[in-house]
């Protein structure tokens, strides 16, 4: 299939390079360009064609760094169509020519199901997280476990319809703190020095996390920290075996209350473990991750990847800022 070539650019779009750094939006695009070399994620994306049958695609690359956009900015497809068209500085980080025709928002529809059907967000999440290993930014001394509940898009079906909506059948009912929620969760295991995210997992609300935890443990820590939820003995025998020390904190059993140092361990991990809660909280507050934008589980799912890259890529570049501060 043929594919637009935006290797060219014209004049102005020189110009509009020169001023890198001279302003902080366009400035900061810029610095997340240089921070990973795109090329390996282009060769994951290099067999997709997001084009309607006779069509000349987008480069697919353009296309996921406009995901990536759509998360720092909070916008739907049909605001990241508009975005694209009218600013300049998106323009030239996702790579559309000035005199270039951008994506309609069924474009990015279209780019999104190819991506889960080629199940290619788990392993654009890996390529990005190598280079940034690569670069040192990982600290890898302790992860930190935890999952935040995401209200559905949908509505919550109403009693007659018992737990199951008729619009998202995937979404699933949750308690806590004696509150009703609905919708999904997003299960992460953070770097605790450097407060990346190592591993993500989507799931629907009514899941336990217990049984997401071992998929967030990356293995080379030397301990995982999580909150009571996940301090069954089954995990505190497993990371055993695997030589990574116990942070997971304790729940009191009936007729079996925590012992005054299983108080005392408590208060020692949850300042440390809350380290995970910031992020969800930037999420909740910056990137739209209060309220599911998509329908269904792998929608869901595919989404809280692009968050995790979308993060990782701007909390790196405030690691290598602060490490070039400290160098100069």
């Amino acid at each position: 299939m043929a594919r637009r070539d935006y290797q060219q650019f014209n004049l102005a779009e020189f110009l509009l390079g020169s001023r890198k750094g001279k302003h902080g939006r366009l400035g900061r695009l810029d610095e997340i360009d240089e921070l990973i070399a795109w090329e390996p994620i282009a060769a994951l994306l290099a067999a997709i064609n997001s084009a309607q049958k006779g069509a000349d695609g987008y480069p697919p690359l353009c296309l996921f760094k406009s995901l990536l956009l759509s998360v720092w900015h909070n916008l739907s497809d049909a605001k990241l169509e508009d975005a694209l068209a009218d600013r300049l500085s998106f323009r030239r980080f996702c790579g559309f020519p000035l005199d270039a025709q951008t994506p309609d928002e069924t474009t990015f529809v279209r780019f999104r199901k190819t991506l889960r059907e080629r199940e290619l967000f788990d392993k654009l999440f890996a390529a990005i997280n190598q280079q940034l290993d690569q670069q040192g930014l990982f600290v890898k001394q302790g992860t930190l476990i935890d999952a935040t509940i995401v209200e559905a898009d949908a509505k919550r079906p109403p009693v007659s319809e018992g737990e199951i909506s008729k619009v998202d059948p995937d979404a699933g009912f949750t308690k806590k703190n004696g509150d009703s929620y609905f919708g999904y969760k997003m299960h992460a295991g953070v770097d605790e020095g450097s407060t990346l995210i190592r591993e993500v997992e989507g799931t629907t609300a009514d899941i336990n996390d217990c049984l997401v935890f071992k998929g967030l443990v990356s293995g080379d820590e030397t301990f995982v920290c999580a909150d009571k939820a996940y301090g069954s003995e089954d995990h505190r025998k497993w990371l055993s075996e695997n030589g990574i020390a116990d942070r997971l904190m304790y729940k009191a059993q009936k007729h079996k209350p925590l012992t005054d140092w299983q108080v005392w361990f408590n208060k020692a991990v949850a300042p440390i473990r809350s380290g995970v809660e910031r992020i969800f909280g930037v999420g909740k507050r910056s990137y739209g991750l209060g309220r599911a934008r998509y329908r269904g589980l792998k929608r869901v799912r595919g989404h809280f990847f692009v968050i995790a890259m979308a993060y990782n890529l701007r909390r790196a570049l405030t690691i290598v800022a602060s490490r070039e501060a400290r160098a100069a």
